[in-house]
Parts: C-alpha cells; structure tokens; sequence
C-alpha cells in the first residue's frame, strides 16, 4: 500500500503528469459490458515494461499488459514486495486487496478498478487496470462535489473494515468517476476503520445501500460461489468478521460513527 507522505504526493503528481503520454497510447478505460475482456486481459495478457512506482513503501510496479485483443496500463503488486505489517499476517495483502474486489463487485458498486492475480515478472500478486486520474485530485479537494460514489465508499469500507483510505486512495477519472485503490488493509478481524471520510456519520444509511447490503449478505451465505472464493483469500474469522459487519450495518441503518482509538489514516493524503 502506498504510504504517500506530503514530498511523496508531489512526486506522485510529478511523475504522472511525465507518464502522461504514454498513457494517452494505452487503453485505460472501459466501457459497459466489457469489464470481462478486461480481466481476461489483465490475467492472460503479457506483462512488459513493469517499472517501479518509487513513492510506494512496498515493491508496486506500473507495468503494460498486452494480449491479443489489445493492451493496457496496469499496476503489479507482487506478494513477495509486501513490507511487513505488526497487525496484518506477511504475504497477505495481494490476497486482500482481490478480496475487496470481489466485495464491490458484489455489490454491484463497482468503487474498485478490475483486479485479477496472477503470476508475474517478480512472482504471484495482483494486476489491476491503471485508472488514468486527475494527479492533482484526490477526496479532499472533491469533498463538497456531491459524488454518488462516496456514499457506496463509507459503507464499502465499514464494511471490509479498511484500515487506511486515505484521500489519495480515492482517484477521480478523467471522466469524473471516483475510484477506490489500495485496498490491502482490510478484512482485519479486530475493529480497524481508519478513513479521511466521515462527512456522512450518523447519517441514514439510503433504502438503496440498504438493498445492495442485503443482497450481499445473501451472496456471503456459507456455499456460495462469493463466500467459496473468499475462503480461498481470507481465513474463517475473516470472513464471519465481514458477515457481522454487514449485519451490524444493516441494523443501525446508518453510516458508521468514529471508533475508539485512532480512526483516522496518516497521513491523510
């Protein structure tokens, strides 16, 4: 997960603004019902010129991804370049971060970009499509812009009890669509939450969100396909911590309220 100090925000800004050529030649979008040609792009696709994104504090690689149907920007996060964590078990993150996206996809939310792992240059991690964002935006310079992404956003990480969304881990597209990365500190079994985004605490939770939430709760029943891949990524308690969770949401039919101890990230961007 990328630990983005205020020096290192710059430097992020700096190198995306020089990156951003080779991105125009790049596909780094996708439009409705081709999210599946995307992953199969991202997994069988040929990983090349994988380069180091030096601002992260693990081994991240922005890396091209060619197949047959066509080519993209993807970031690689190889498990072997995870830095050691005291609270969360070494090697885990990769299977973390797939974890949620599964979660949000779900939902039907959608708040991850298309994520896959597979094996790559530097050994198994995860692939996921390189959104090409406004560098110099991030949620809090888009706060007061009202965001039907942010709402799916609080609950979706209440929920896989994220433990560091910072404000850059929220990217605003080129389209104006927000996007929710670096999503390696979840799924703790422990109360986690550490978010810049609690605009909307105590609030009620909107009949929508509530919907989605049931019919995740559905999907998370123990045989189903959803909870049969989660239990390939996340240990037992995990996975009956998040189902709690979604209950706990459900029933107070509000946005989450700060926890005790420290409940937001450092830094906040």
């Amino acid at each position: 997960m990328p630990r983005a100090t205020r020096e290192n925000g710059e430097g992020r800004r700096h190198v995306r603004r020089k990156q951003s050529a080779t991105k125009r030649n790049a596909r780094t979008d996708f439009g409705s019902g081709s999210v599946a040609n995307v992953l199969e792009l991202l997994m069988t696709g040929t990983i090349e010129a994988c380069r180091s994104i030096y601002w992260s504090s693990n081994y991240t690689f922005l890396a091209k991804v060619v197949g047959e149907t066509g080519e993209c920007l993807a970031v690689y996060k190889p498990r072997r370049g995870e830095t050691p964590l005291w609270d969360f078990p070494d090697g885990t993150l990769y299977r973390r971060e797939y974890a949620a996206y599964l979660v949000s996809e779900a939902l039907g939310w959608s708040l991850i970009p298309p994520t896959v792992i597979r094996d790559g240059p530097h050994g198994i991690g995860t692939v996921q499509l390189y959104v090409d964002a406004d560098p110099d935006a991030h949620y809090l310079t888009f706060r007061d812009e009202p965001r039907p992404e942010i709402p799916r956003l609080v609950a979706f990480d209440y929920i896989v009890n994220n433990a560091d969304r910072k404000s850059g881990h929220c990217l605003k597209g080129r389209d104006g669509r927000i996007w929710a990365i670096d999503n390696g500190l979840t799924f703790h079994t422990l109360p986690k939450l550490r978010t810049v985004i609690w605009d909307l605490q105590g609030e009620p939770l909107p009949a929508d969100l509530q919907s989605d939430l049931r019919t995740l709760q559905r999907r998370l029943a123990h045989g189903t396909p959803l909870a049969q891949a989660l239990a390939a990524l996340l240990t037992p308690a995990e996975i009956d911590a998040l189902r709690h969770r979604v209950q706990h949401l459900l029933e107070s039919g509000r946005f989450p309220l700060p926890g005790s101890g420290r409940h937001y990230p450092w830094p906040l961007v």
